[in-house]
């Protein structure tokens, strides 16, 4: 993701047309991966010793579920980094040279998902004491308006919610430039959020569990969608040549499964597997960007501002998580687990690197991408985690319309890009 965004930084690309990809191609015309460079210990050390720390202070402070919690978000950060599992990229890719890999790979996520979550969510089962539910929300303005934001937002700040924390824990500093405009845009919808939900229409939350009965009809009707969505990428993709997708540093033998680079099927099971644990141990489906909201709600807090006087923040469910605080609220702990677990996961593969020196374009559409993300999320009840992997796999319709309207903003996003000096795949690359 956030690794090949910033203005092609390490893409091989040249103008003369070469042959790409997948589908059906011979060996010979699909990209091959460079080994991996050594692992970098003294790193993955250190980043052990923060897991074990962070963990136990968290364990000490809010007990043993954000404890646990916190161990899935540091398994979700070795998954997403090794094996680049991107939603930016994934987007990019399609709408840029119809390369439609990392789609089907969403895909898969998707329905391994949403056969894990039909039996839970029918049987409510729970590690704890709060009932398995399912990821839903109302379809109005604020869901429409909030995901096409995303779409955009994605394609100029170089990552999605997941991509910014997985990036800063492997060293992409630029990225905390994203992550402040994520903030500061999640704080500016948690204060606006009234007007979204409260002052404009909307409709009620769609559970297709309900429309089609129960959770078996939903999950055959979900599949038949995502089938659906598989066969028109590889339509798609026949209209002209396509590249393949640039490979990764992958280590030999069976260091691969702690080095990486792992193949995106895995890391769409995995995924899959990770986000179903986390309902059945929290209740509830993995988010990512309501930590965003209370960071920023709680720095102003610091600062003089009565936060807490807002409509969003006077929810009761809202203002308990706001007081269980950084180290106990469940998508806060998650978050701080996928940065450590990056870390951890990028010094392993030996490509963990701090990178200091960002163009101001640069830097200009990473904080402009970061607030329209963090706005966006917000009134769309959800980012590319919350709403789409969450909503689809919950077997709510919100999802799915999430996932239509960031796509539209891919459009959007692309054509923004130059303007910030970031390039976009060409169907002449050798690899995109």
């Amino acid at each position: 993701m956030s690794t090949t965004e910033r203005a092609g930084a390490g893409r091989r690309r040249d103008d003369a047309r070469r042959p790409g990809t997948e589908q059906g191609d011979s060996p010979a015309r699909v990209a091959t991966a460079p080994e991996a460079p050594p692992a970098q210990a003294s790193v993955v050390l250190g980043g052990l010793i923060a897991a074990l720390l962070l963990g136990g202070i968290i364990f000490s402070r809010s007990g043993q579920v954000p404890a646990i919690l916190f161990g899935i978000g540091l398994a979700l950060g070795f998954v997403l980094f090794h094996s680049r599992f991107g939603f930016t990229s994934a987007w990019r890719q399609l709408v840029a040279v119809r390369q439609g890999k990392a789609l089907r790979a969403h895909m898969l996520m998707l329905a391994v998902a949403c056969t894990l979550f039909a039996p839970i969510l029918a049987t409510q089962a729970s590690f704890g004491d709060v009932p398995a539910a399912p990821s839903l929300a109302p379809i109005g303005f604020g869901l429409f308006v909030g995901s096409f934001l995303f779409g955009v937002g994605m394609q100029l700040g170089g990552s999605c919610a997941s991509g910014t924390l997985f990036a800063i824990g492997s060293g992409q500093t630029a990225i905390l430039l994203t992550l402040t405009g994520f903030i500061i845009g999640s704080v500016l919808g948690a204060y606006t959020f009234s007007f979204w939900t409260t002052t404009l229409p909307s409709h009620p939350p769609v559970s297709l569990a309900d429309t089609f009965g129960g959770y078996f009809g939903a999950w055959a009707v979900s599949l038949a969608v995502m089938a659906a969505i598989v066969g028109l990428t590889y339509a798609i993709a026949r209209r002209g040549d396509v590249p393949p997708v640039e490979e990764p540093p992958v280590a030999r033998g069976a260091a691969r499964a702690v080095r990486g680079s792992w193949p995106l099927w895995v890391g769409a099971l995995l995924l899959a597997g990770l986000n179903a644990l986390t309902l059945w141990i929290s209740g509830g489906t993995w988010g990512v960007t309501f930590a965003f909201s209370m960071w920023g709600s709680k720095i102003l807090d610091v600062i003089g501002v009565d936060v807490l006087s807002w409509p969003f923040w006077a929810d009761p469910a809202n203002l308990a998580k706001y007081q269980a605080g950084v180290l106990g609220e469940k998508t806060s702990v998650m978050d701080l687990g996928i940065i450590v677990g990056a870390l951890v996961a990028s010094a392993a593969a030996g490509t963990w690197v701090v990178h200091r020196n960002v163009p101001g374009k640069l830097a200009a559409g990473a904080v402009i991408g970061g607030i329209m993300m963090g706005y966006g999320a917000r009134i769309a009840f959800g980012c590319n985690i919350g709403a789409y992997f969450g909503g689809i796999a919950s077997f709510s319709l919100h999802g799915w319309l999430w996932g239509v309207m960031a796509v539209a903003g891919t459009f959007a996003g692309l054509a923004l890009r130059p303007l910030f000096g970031l390039t976009n795949p060409r169907p002449t690359d050798s690899v995109c």
